[in-house]
């Protein structure tokens, strides 16, 4: 529970002398600032420079706001250098919170940006997080590191919030205000206040938490149950491929029923589903606790890429193709549909197993930054599509941009068209 019986030496801001600093410009941040730039004075930070440069012309290459929405900030201010965020009195961090190859969570980035802001920190700001964490990490690591940079004590010199992102990336249904928003404090106070700075933003209203570490498991588990929800419906096409039964059928046919939750089987990546239960499981692991349930459904999720790599090299071999240099087509790399983000894609380990069998594999995706996937997973993309080339093709990512195109165009004549949940055979379709 949140304790107010510590002195405070110094008062919160109110709403009327608020100025936000927003860290960290990405999902998250980006549109969190231009909310906060329609009402209070904000300054959006990021340590991207060529970031800034581009939102300073109004372009955002996530494509989550546009340069109208930027431009109705009035009040909001981009830019790289640390000194420009000292006037603030609240800041915000929107970092990501990645996983290493180990699948340990990483916590530089959240670190890395407390002790930024420890080095601009005053009596009486409030530090806010939305990065997703472990329970407990904002009171001990965080608070640590902004300590220790700042050489101010927390609840007496400074404040503590939390209010945990629930940023749905190309969801133009729910975006940043028309979902409701978890807030909680460091003191009872400090919870209040957090709690009416966001609901002077947010439409869809705000719900305060009894501590900080609360609202941080609410967002643990939040992903938790997704990532469960979709290992699951992935463990039943593994299941109906052994026993062949359409998996989509079954699917279909569940739903008529008015309690069954409508999952799709998928490559689970991303900057949310992918990694958040191994910060769960992380915390968990450290105190004794081994989580059955959800390491399962982790366990399912990271050998998806494998079963469909596998699963396409049965199928060319059952259509007599050569698979030893036979052309495989990829179509997608981002982690989910109709949107461009390309982090913690599982594509790139189906595109290297399938090459691993000897097959000559191309992805094609119009929706993904072409440069950012050649940085990220040293891929080079298809520009274009060519017909009747590819010996078998992948539906990986399912976008608006592929439903009118046709595998029998882009097949050879004898060729395998795959999703996960059925394949069909050319030419006997």
């Amino acid at each position: 529970m949140i304790n107010d019986s510590l002195p405070h030496t110094c008062t919160l801001p109110s709403l009327e002398s608020a100025h936000i600093a927003v860290i960290g410009l990405g999902y998250v941040g980006l549109p969190l600032a231009v909310a906060f730039g329609k009402v209070y004075p904000t300054i959006g930070f990021d340590i991207d420079s060529k970031r800034i440069e581009e939102l300073q012309t109004g372009i955002d290459n996530t494509q989550e706001v546009n340069k109208e929405d930027i431009l109705q900030a009035s009040q909001l201010y981009f830019c790289d250098q640390l000194t420009h965020i000292a006037s603030a009195n609240i800041y915000i961090i929107c970092v990501p919170t990645p996983i290493d190859k180990n699948k340990v969570p990483d916590l530089s980035p959240l670190l890395n940006a407390s002790k930024l802001v420890g080095k601009v920190l005053q009596k009486g700001n409030l530090v806010i997080y939305e990065s997703t964490t472990y329970p407990t990490c904002t009171e001990t690591e965080c608070k640590n590191m902004l300590e220790s940079t700042s050489h101010l004590s927390l609840n007496k010199d400074f404040y503590l919030g939390y209010s945990p992102e629930r940023i749905n990336p190309s969801d133009s249904s729910h975006t940043l205000t028309q979902i409701r928003k978890i807030t909680s404090g460091s003191t009872l106070e400090v919870a209040k206040f957090v709690d009416s700075l966001y609901a002077s933003i947010i439409t869809a209203g705000t719900h305060c938490v009894s501590s900080i570490k609360t609202a941080e498991m609410v967002k643990i588990i939040e992903n938790a149950q997704r990532d469960l929800n979709i290992a699951f419906v992935n463990e039943m096409c593994i299941i109906c491929d052994y026993l062949d039964i359409d998996a989509l059928e079954v699917l279909e046919a569940a739903k008529t029923k008015w309690n069954f939750l409508p999952f799709s089987p998928g490559l689970v990546g991303g900057h949310c589903i992918s990694i958040d239960p191994y910060y769960l499981t992380h915390k968990m692991n450290a105190i004794g606790y081994i989580p059955q349930v959800i390491s399962s459904g982790r366990l399912i999720n990271d050998m998806m890429p494998h079963f469909v790599a596998q699963k396409m090299i049965k199928l060319m071999i059952a259509q007599h193709i050569e698979v030893l240099s036979s052309k495989i087509l990829i179509l997608g790399i981002t982690f989910k549909q109709n949107c461009p983000d390309i982090r913690n894609s599982k594509v790139p380990l189906v595109k290297k197993e399938l090459e691993d069998f000897g097959a000559q594999v191309s992805i094609y995706d119009p929706l993904a930054n072409v440069k950012e996937v050649q940085k990220q997973y040293g891929i080079t993309l298809l520009p274009s599509l060519p017909t009747e080339y590819f010996d078998a093709i992948f539906l990986a990512v399912a976008h608006d941009k592929f439903l009118s195109l046709s595998h029998q165009d882009l097949g050879k004549k004898e060729h395998i068209y795959y999703t996960l949940t059925h394949h069909k055979l050319s030419p006997d379709l």
